[in-house]
């Protein structure tokens, strides 16, 4: 694979990451018919997020990124810091600094923010969310998304290998998303983002998922905690049958939130995200829009979605009007284009290796 294609395929999950997150901050927390009613169907477009969204609290713009994505482009310069590698320390210091000096780090989520206030007071983050004097977590700690939405960089450092881009999320997974829920399910969308940068067959990112999914259940249950709950997998595997046997939008969208969720946990949303993908077939804008019109944690979905995606169509294939519009608004203050040809030379290398 050339270069120029892998450029290509990584500058479009970056790209289409950030487009989904904007495009689903406006509609965050709305329900799927509020969605509809608003938009006149399926949103296609950006809109000023209002005041009774998490974007709309924090002061977003139209067509701006909010944490999901911005954490994801900060995990993308630590790694290209690190030359493509990133270890327990250096994710702990690229969280912190996210958390220092991102303009959407108000946006953060309930896992991680408990974790940073730990670290940033010194105190043990194992302690955060346990039960009396007990070393007992409660269940709800660090089961959600927020490892997921940001781990799509560790699968485009790892084109084709999901070995190496599931060890490499696990490090983004901890301390905050020590979970096996949460684990797997980062792991699913860094092996469908390697996955997606080789292929152009959506059924091989699918199943580069469910086997990434099905690594970092393995992985969590060596290096953190197996509670209570829904089992990733099984969301997932429902999850994929309600894409397999949908015959139109609408319906598929309303069976997929009432039957596995769009929620903040990562059995929910994560899911909900690959089904998408499946659905679509990987249609860059038509993944995007159904994530941002199911409702609830629309921003997420549509991000990480999005990233899978983008790394299967590449840049070239987005939607020109809107992908012209977000780059105005968010291009240069991550520096997107110096960001994807620098991974990019990363992933080449280690093709070539």
């Amino acid at each position: 694979m050339s270069t120029s294609s892998l450029h290509n395929r990584i500058a479009g999950s970056l790209l289409l990451a950030g487009m989904g997150d904007a495009l689903g901050a406006p509609t965050e927390q709305w329900s799927m018919a509020e969605i509809l009613a608003a938009h006149g169907g399926l949103v296609t477009d950006f809109v000023t997020p209002t005041a009774d969204t998490f974007a709309g609290a924090n002061a977003g713009k139209r067509a701006e990124v909010t944490d999901d994505a911005s954490q994801m482009y900060y995990l993308a310069r630590a790694l290209v810091r690190g030359g493509g590698r990133l270890d327990a320390a250096g994710w702990v210091a690229c969280l912190l600094d996210w958390a220092d000096t991102s303009p959407k780090a108000g946006f953060m989520g309930p896992s991680t923010v408990g974790i940073v206030a730990a670290l940033r007071a010194g105190t043990d983050p194992a302690l955060v969310g346990v039960i009396g004097q007990s070393r007992r977590k409660m269940t709800t700690i660090g089961t959600t998304n927020g490892a997921a939405m940001r781990v799509a960089p560790a699968g485009l450092v790892h084109p084709g290998d999901l070995d190496a881009a599931c060890a490499q999320a696990l490090v983004t997974c901890l301390p905050s998303h020590d979970t096996d829920v949460a684990i797997a399910a980062a792991c699913a969308i860094a092996a469908g983002t390697a996955r997606a940068l080789v292929t152009d067959d959506i059924a091989d990112v699918v199943t580069a998922c469910i086997e990434g999914g099905r690594q970092g259940a393995t992985l969590a249950a060596r290096h953190a905690r197996v509670g209570p709950g829904p089992r990733f997998q099984a969301r997932l595997d429902l999850a994929l049958e309600i894409a397999a046997r949908a015959t139109d939008d609408l319906t598929f969208l309303e069976a997929l939130d009432a039957q596995v969720g769009a929620s903040v946990l990562a059995a929910e949303s994560v899911p909900a995200a690959i089904a998408i993908l499946a659905y679509t077939k990987g249609d860059p804008l038509r993944t995007i829009a159904l994530s941002a019109t199911i409702g609830n944690d629309t921003d997420s979905i549509a991000t990480m979605a999005g990233a899978l995606a983008g790394a299967l169509r590449g840049a070239s294939a987005l939607p020109a009007g809107l992908t012209a519009e977000f780059r105005a608004v968010n291009a240069v203050d991550y520096g997107l284009d110096a960001l994807a040809a620098e991974l990019a030379a990363i992933a080449q290398r280690r093709l070539a290796a």
